[in-house]
C-alpha cells in the first residue's frame, strides 16, 4: 500500500464506526478522515464503507482491510515499543476471545489485569464465530474441542471445562427429580438447537434423551441458561457458574465425558510480545484456583 496513513485512517473508521471518533484517536480533523477514505476508496476501486445516519459501517472489503491493518497496526506498534526501548511495556488493546460460558471466570480476571496494566485497553470478544488470530483478530484464544491445527498458532493445554446436569426448584416443584437414565422421557431438557453441536454434553444428551423431550431449544449457551433459570427444563451448565445459584439442584453426578478440553491459543507472531505473555503467565496462576 502507497499510503499507510490512508489504511490507518481506514482502519480506526472501521474500529470506531464514525469519522469524529477515528478523528479524535488519530489526533486530526475530521476533514483529513474524510479525504484520506475517499482517497484510499478511489485508489483501490471498491467502496470499503457503508455511509449512513449514524456513522460507517465497513463493507466486506472494508472487513478485510480492518484484519489486516488491524494485524499489521498492532505488530508496528510491538516494533516501535521495541526501537525505543519501550517493549516491556503492557499497553495498547488486548483481545481476547473465549466461549461465553467462560465469562464468569474470565471477566474478574481480565478486570483484574487491566487494574495492574491501567494502560491497557480489554476487548473481550464472545461467542460461536472462530476468531482468526493471523488476521489479528485476536491476541489470545480460549478454545474447546481438539487441539486447534490452524499453521502458525502455538497451542497449549489450559484446563477441562466441568459440566453439571441441573434444574430449577419451579422445574422440579413441576415435574419432579430426575431418576436416572430410565426416567429422561419423562422430562423436558434444554439443549443447543444445532444437532451438529461439538460440546460434549450436547452430544451426550441427544444420544440418551428422546427428542420428544428436548423441548426447549437454544442457539447459546447464555440464552440456554435463561431458560434453566426460569425453569424450562433440566440444562448442562458449567460447574462454576452453577454455584453463583444455590436456588440449582444437581440432577445426577457429572460424568467424565460431559467435560471439555480448553486450548490457550497464540499466533506465533505475537506470542513473544511482553503483553501477550504476561497475560498467559497471569491467566494461568489465575486458573490454578479455578480447578482447585
Amino acid at each position: 500500500m502507497e499510503n499507510w496513513d490512508e489504511v490507518r485512517t481506514a482502519y480506526q473508521v472501521a474500529r470506531m464506526g464514525t469519522v469524529s471518533g477515528a478523528a479524535e484517536v488519530l489526533g486530526v480533523h475530521h476533514a483529513t478522515v474524510i479525504r484520506h477514505v475517499d482517497a484510499i476508496e478511489a485508489r483501490l476501486g471498491v467502496k470499503l464503507f457503508q455511509r449512513h445516519a449514524r456513522g460507517y459501517t465497513p463493507t466486506e472489503a472494508g472487513q478485510d482491510l480492518l484484519r489486516v491493518a488491524q494485524a499489521t497496526d498492532d505488530q508496528f506498534g510491538q516494533l516501535v515499543g521495541r526501537l525505543k526501548g519501550h517493549g516491556d511495556a503492557v499497553s495498547g488493546e488486548l483481545v481476547v476471545t473465549s466461549l461465553s460460558s467462560m465469562s464468569t471466570l474470565l471477566v474478574p480476571a481480565l478486570t483484574e489485569f487491566q487494574r495492574q496494566h491501567p494502560e491497557l485497553v480489554i476487548r473481550f470478544l464472545t461467542g460461536s464465530r472462530l476468531f482468526r488470530l493471523e488476521y489479528g483478530e485476536a491476541h489470545v484464544a480460549i478454545r474447546a474441542g481438539s487441539p486447534p491445527e490452524q499453521p502458525d498458532n502455538v497451542v497449549q493445554p489450559f484446563m477441562r471445562q466441568q459440566h453439571g446436569l441441573y434444574a430449577s426448584a419451579s422445574y422440579i416443584e413441576r415435574f419432579g427429580p430426575l431418576k436416572g437414565l430410565d426416567d429422561m422421557s419423562n422430562h423436558r431438557f434444554i439443549c443447543n438447537d444445532d444437532i451438529d453441536s461439538r460440546a460434549p454434553y450436547s452430544r451426550w444428551l441427544r444420544a440418551h434423551a428422546p427428542e420428544s423431550a428436548l423441548s426447549f431449544r437454544c442457539v447459546n449457551a447464555v440464552s440456554m441458561q435463561e431458560a434453566l433459570l426460569a425453569g424450562a427444563g433440566i440444562g448442562f451448565l458449567t460447574r462454576w457458574e452453577a454455584e453463583r445459584h444455590p436456588g440449582l439442584t444437581q440432577m445426577m453426578e457429572p460424568l467424565p465425558e460431559w467435560a471439555g478440553e480448553l486450548w490457550l491459543v497464540t499466533h506465533v507472531d505475537l506470542h513473544r510480545t511482553t503483553k501477550v505473555q504476561s497475560f498467559l503467565s497471569f491467566l494461568k496462576a489465575e486458573a490454578k484456583a479455578w480447578t482447585a
